[in-house]
């Protein structure tokens, strides 16, 4: 066997390397680019074209992102077609499930879907789930963002079809949560980035069909087989709205200003140190409170992390923040902000929150801010399911973050609309104790015993600290201690930890 110019290629031994012999000249292609562009493969007529080009079978595991929040329209829209088209026994694997995804209920009740995994669950989804009124086959999975990632790219949670949807894509699927016109943009695709890569077959749904090459790309056509061009992909509008809605309350204010003034007493707040807010109200809200201090002092933050807010981005833009890292846009600043600033940095979930990488952006984390549903005496922190233990919220990166940073500071009302937050016992476990170092409420603050050099500087700065178990004492002479709840048998859903360790399980409601 020879080759073109003459040279005997030694079947024997390439047979034995694994190699296959060269044995036909290469064809040229010699189309145009534009004739190529409207001749790819990639680019499908419809969603269902789409569906069947990827191979979709019963009892896979598809994906999708949550960058549009309550405004995502993408997976309802799939998930229907699915179920038009007869599929059965398939696993949802989102990044979350919000409000939006109500319709669920019903595919999962005609068998379309049969598992759920996800980092939260919200609104009429949960509530069935939470009460079983939907059968699926097994326990919803919760991992957290970065729990999610690293399944993904470890292999442990396997998608073989994600359904991506994006704000602007070329014919051969550069694509971007954003867009020139800045219509339907979500900003950063930093969970979908990790699900482009690793998922088995890949199909992009987009308004805005962009020139080749759309760059630049936060997800590369090299990770993409399918386009599909559509309707609406989301209401951006609905991205800042609920745990990430800009808040005016007075309450949350007072709590947001506390929490601040004990950051700058802890010791962290200095130049160079770096920050993320994490969602809900009083939470997001601390970086207003902030701002003149860094201003005044001179103290320049490194970086900013996480959920990025028209907050973090007027830091960045005013030189107080030099970059911002961003795995998920909160509202309409944050993505016009990654669009038009070179500090604003798109960052993946892997790199965001990987608990088995020390490169990713937590290990460097100086300080968070997170929220609670409840917090117990031992400092562990619940965010995913109610007083009345329905399931209502997300797990997000609250348990990757706060066992990272060099400081975790927990904001809560004490009380919240005459449940207390400040209890014994948490209803579900999500964040353990010993790695929350402050908690800040309406009323006070408590430091967590293993940080006495913490305490001690708040004390000095003069702020008002307690005990966590003054504070439940304080919540329950106003509103009584609450009744424990009555479950039910069945594990309707496993908690994981960051490594995919179950550390939880959540139990149905008795009627």
């Amino acid at each position: 066997m020879k080759n073109a110019i003459g040279h005997e290629l030694c079947p024997e031994l390439m047979q034995s390397l694994g190699l296959e012999l060269h044995d036909a000249p290469q064809q040229k292609d010699t189309a145009t680019l534009q004739q190529r562009l409207q001749s790819n493969g990639k680019l499908m007529n419809s969603l269902e074209d789409a569906i069947r080009a990827a191979g979709l079978r019963d009892g896979m595991t598809i994906s999708f992102h949550h960058h549009f929040r309550d405004g995502d329209y993408v997976l309802n829209d799939v998930v229907k077609k699915i179920s038009e088209m007869g599929y059965k026994d398939i696993t949802v694997a989102s990044s979350s499930l919000s409000n939006a995804h109500g319709p669920l209920v019903q595919y999962i009740k005609d068998g379309t879907v049969t598992a759920l995994q996800s980092s939260g669950c919200r609104g009429k989804l949960a509530d069935a789930i939470s009460k079983c009124e939907v059968e699926l086959k097994q326990p919803v999975i919760f991992r957290s963002h970065g729990g999610r990632a690293a399944a993904i790219a470890n292999g442990t949670l396997h998608i073989d079809i994600a359904f991506l949807g994006v704000a602007s894509c070329d014919a051969l699927g550069n694509a971007s949560g954003t867009n020139e016109e800045g219509t339907s943009m979500c900003g950063s695709l930093g969970y979908a980035k990790v699900d482009a890569r690793y998922a088995d077959k890949v199909v992009l749904l987009t308004e805005k069909l962009a020139p080749y090459p759309n760059l630049p790309a936060s997800i590369p056509a090299t990770d993409v087989d399918y386009v599909v061009k559509v309707d609406a992909i989301g209401d951006s509008s609905k991205i800042s709205s609920g745990a990430t809605r800009y808040t005016k309350n007075p309450r949350d204010l007072l709590i947001a200003e506390t929490a601040a003034k004990a950051i700058m007493a802890s010791g962290y707040f200095q130049d160079g140190f770096s920050i993320q807010t994490g969602s809900g109200g009083a939470a997001l809200a601390v970086t207003r409170f902030i701002e003149n201090e860094m201003a005044e002092q001179g103290i320049t933050a490194d970086f900013a992390l996480g959920g990025i807010t028209s907050q973090i981005v007027k830091l960045h833009e005013q030189g107080l923040v030099k970059k911002v890292l961003d795995v998920q846009g909160f509202d309409g600043e944050a993505a016009r902000s990654i669009r038009d600033n070179p500090g604003h940095c798109e960052i993946d979930g892997n790199q965001y929150a990987s608990p088995f990488n020390e490169g990713s952006a937590i290990h460097q984390l100086d300080v968070v801010i997170l929220s609670a549903l409840e917090i117990d005496t031992q400092f562990n922190v619940n965010v995913l399911t109610g007083s009345d233990g329905i399931i209502r919220g997300a797990i997000g990166g609250h348990p990757d973050t706060a066992a990272c940073a060099a400081l975790t500071v927990i904001v809560s009302p004490l009380i919240r609309g005459r449940i207390p937050c400040v209890v014994d016992k948490v209803g579900c476990l999500i964040t353990e104790g010993s790695v929350c170092d402050v908690l800040v409420t309406d009323v006070g603050i408590a430091v967590n015993p293993n940080r006495p050099e913490v305490e001690q500087r708040l004390k000095a700065a003069g702020l008002k600290v307690k005990t966590i178990q003054q504070l439940r004492d304080e919540a329950y002479a106003v509103v009584g201690k609450p009744d424990e709840l009555a479950f039910g048998d069945r594990v309707v859903a496993v908690v994981t930890d960051p490594k995919g360790r179950a550390l939880d399980v959540i139990r149905n409601v008795k009627a």
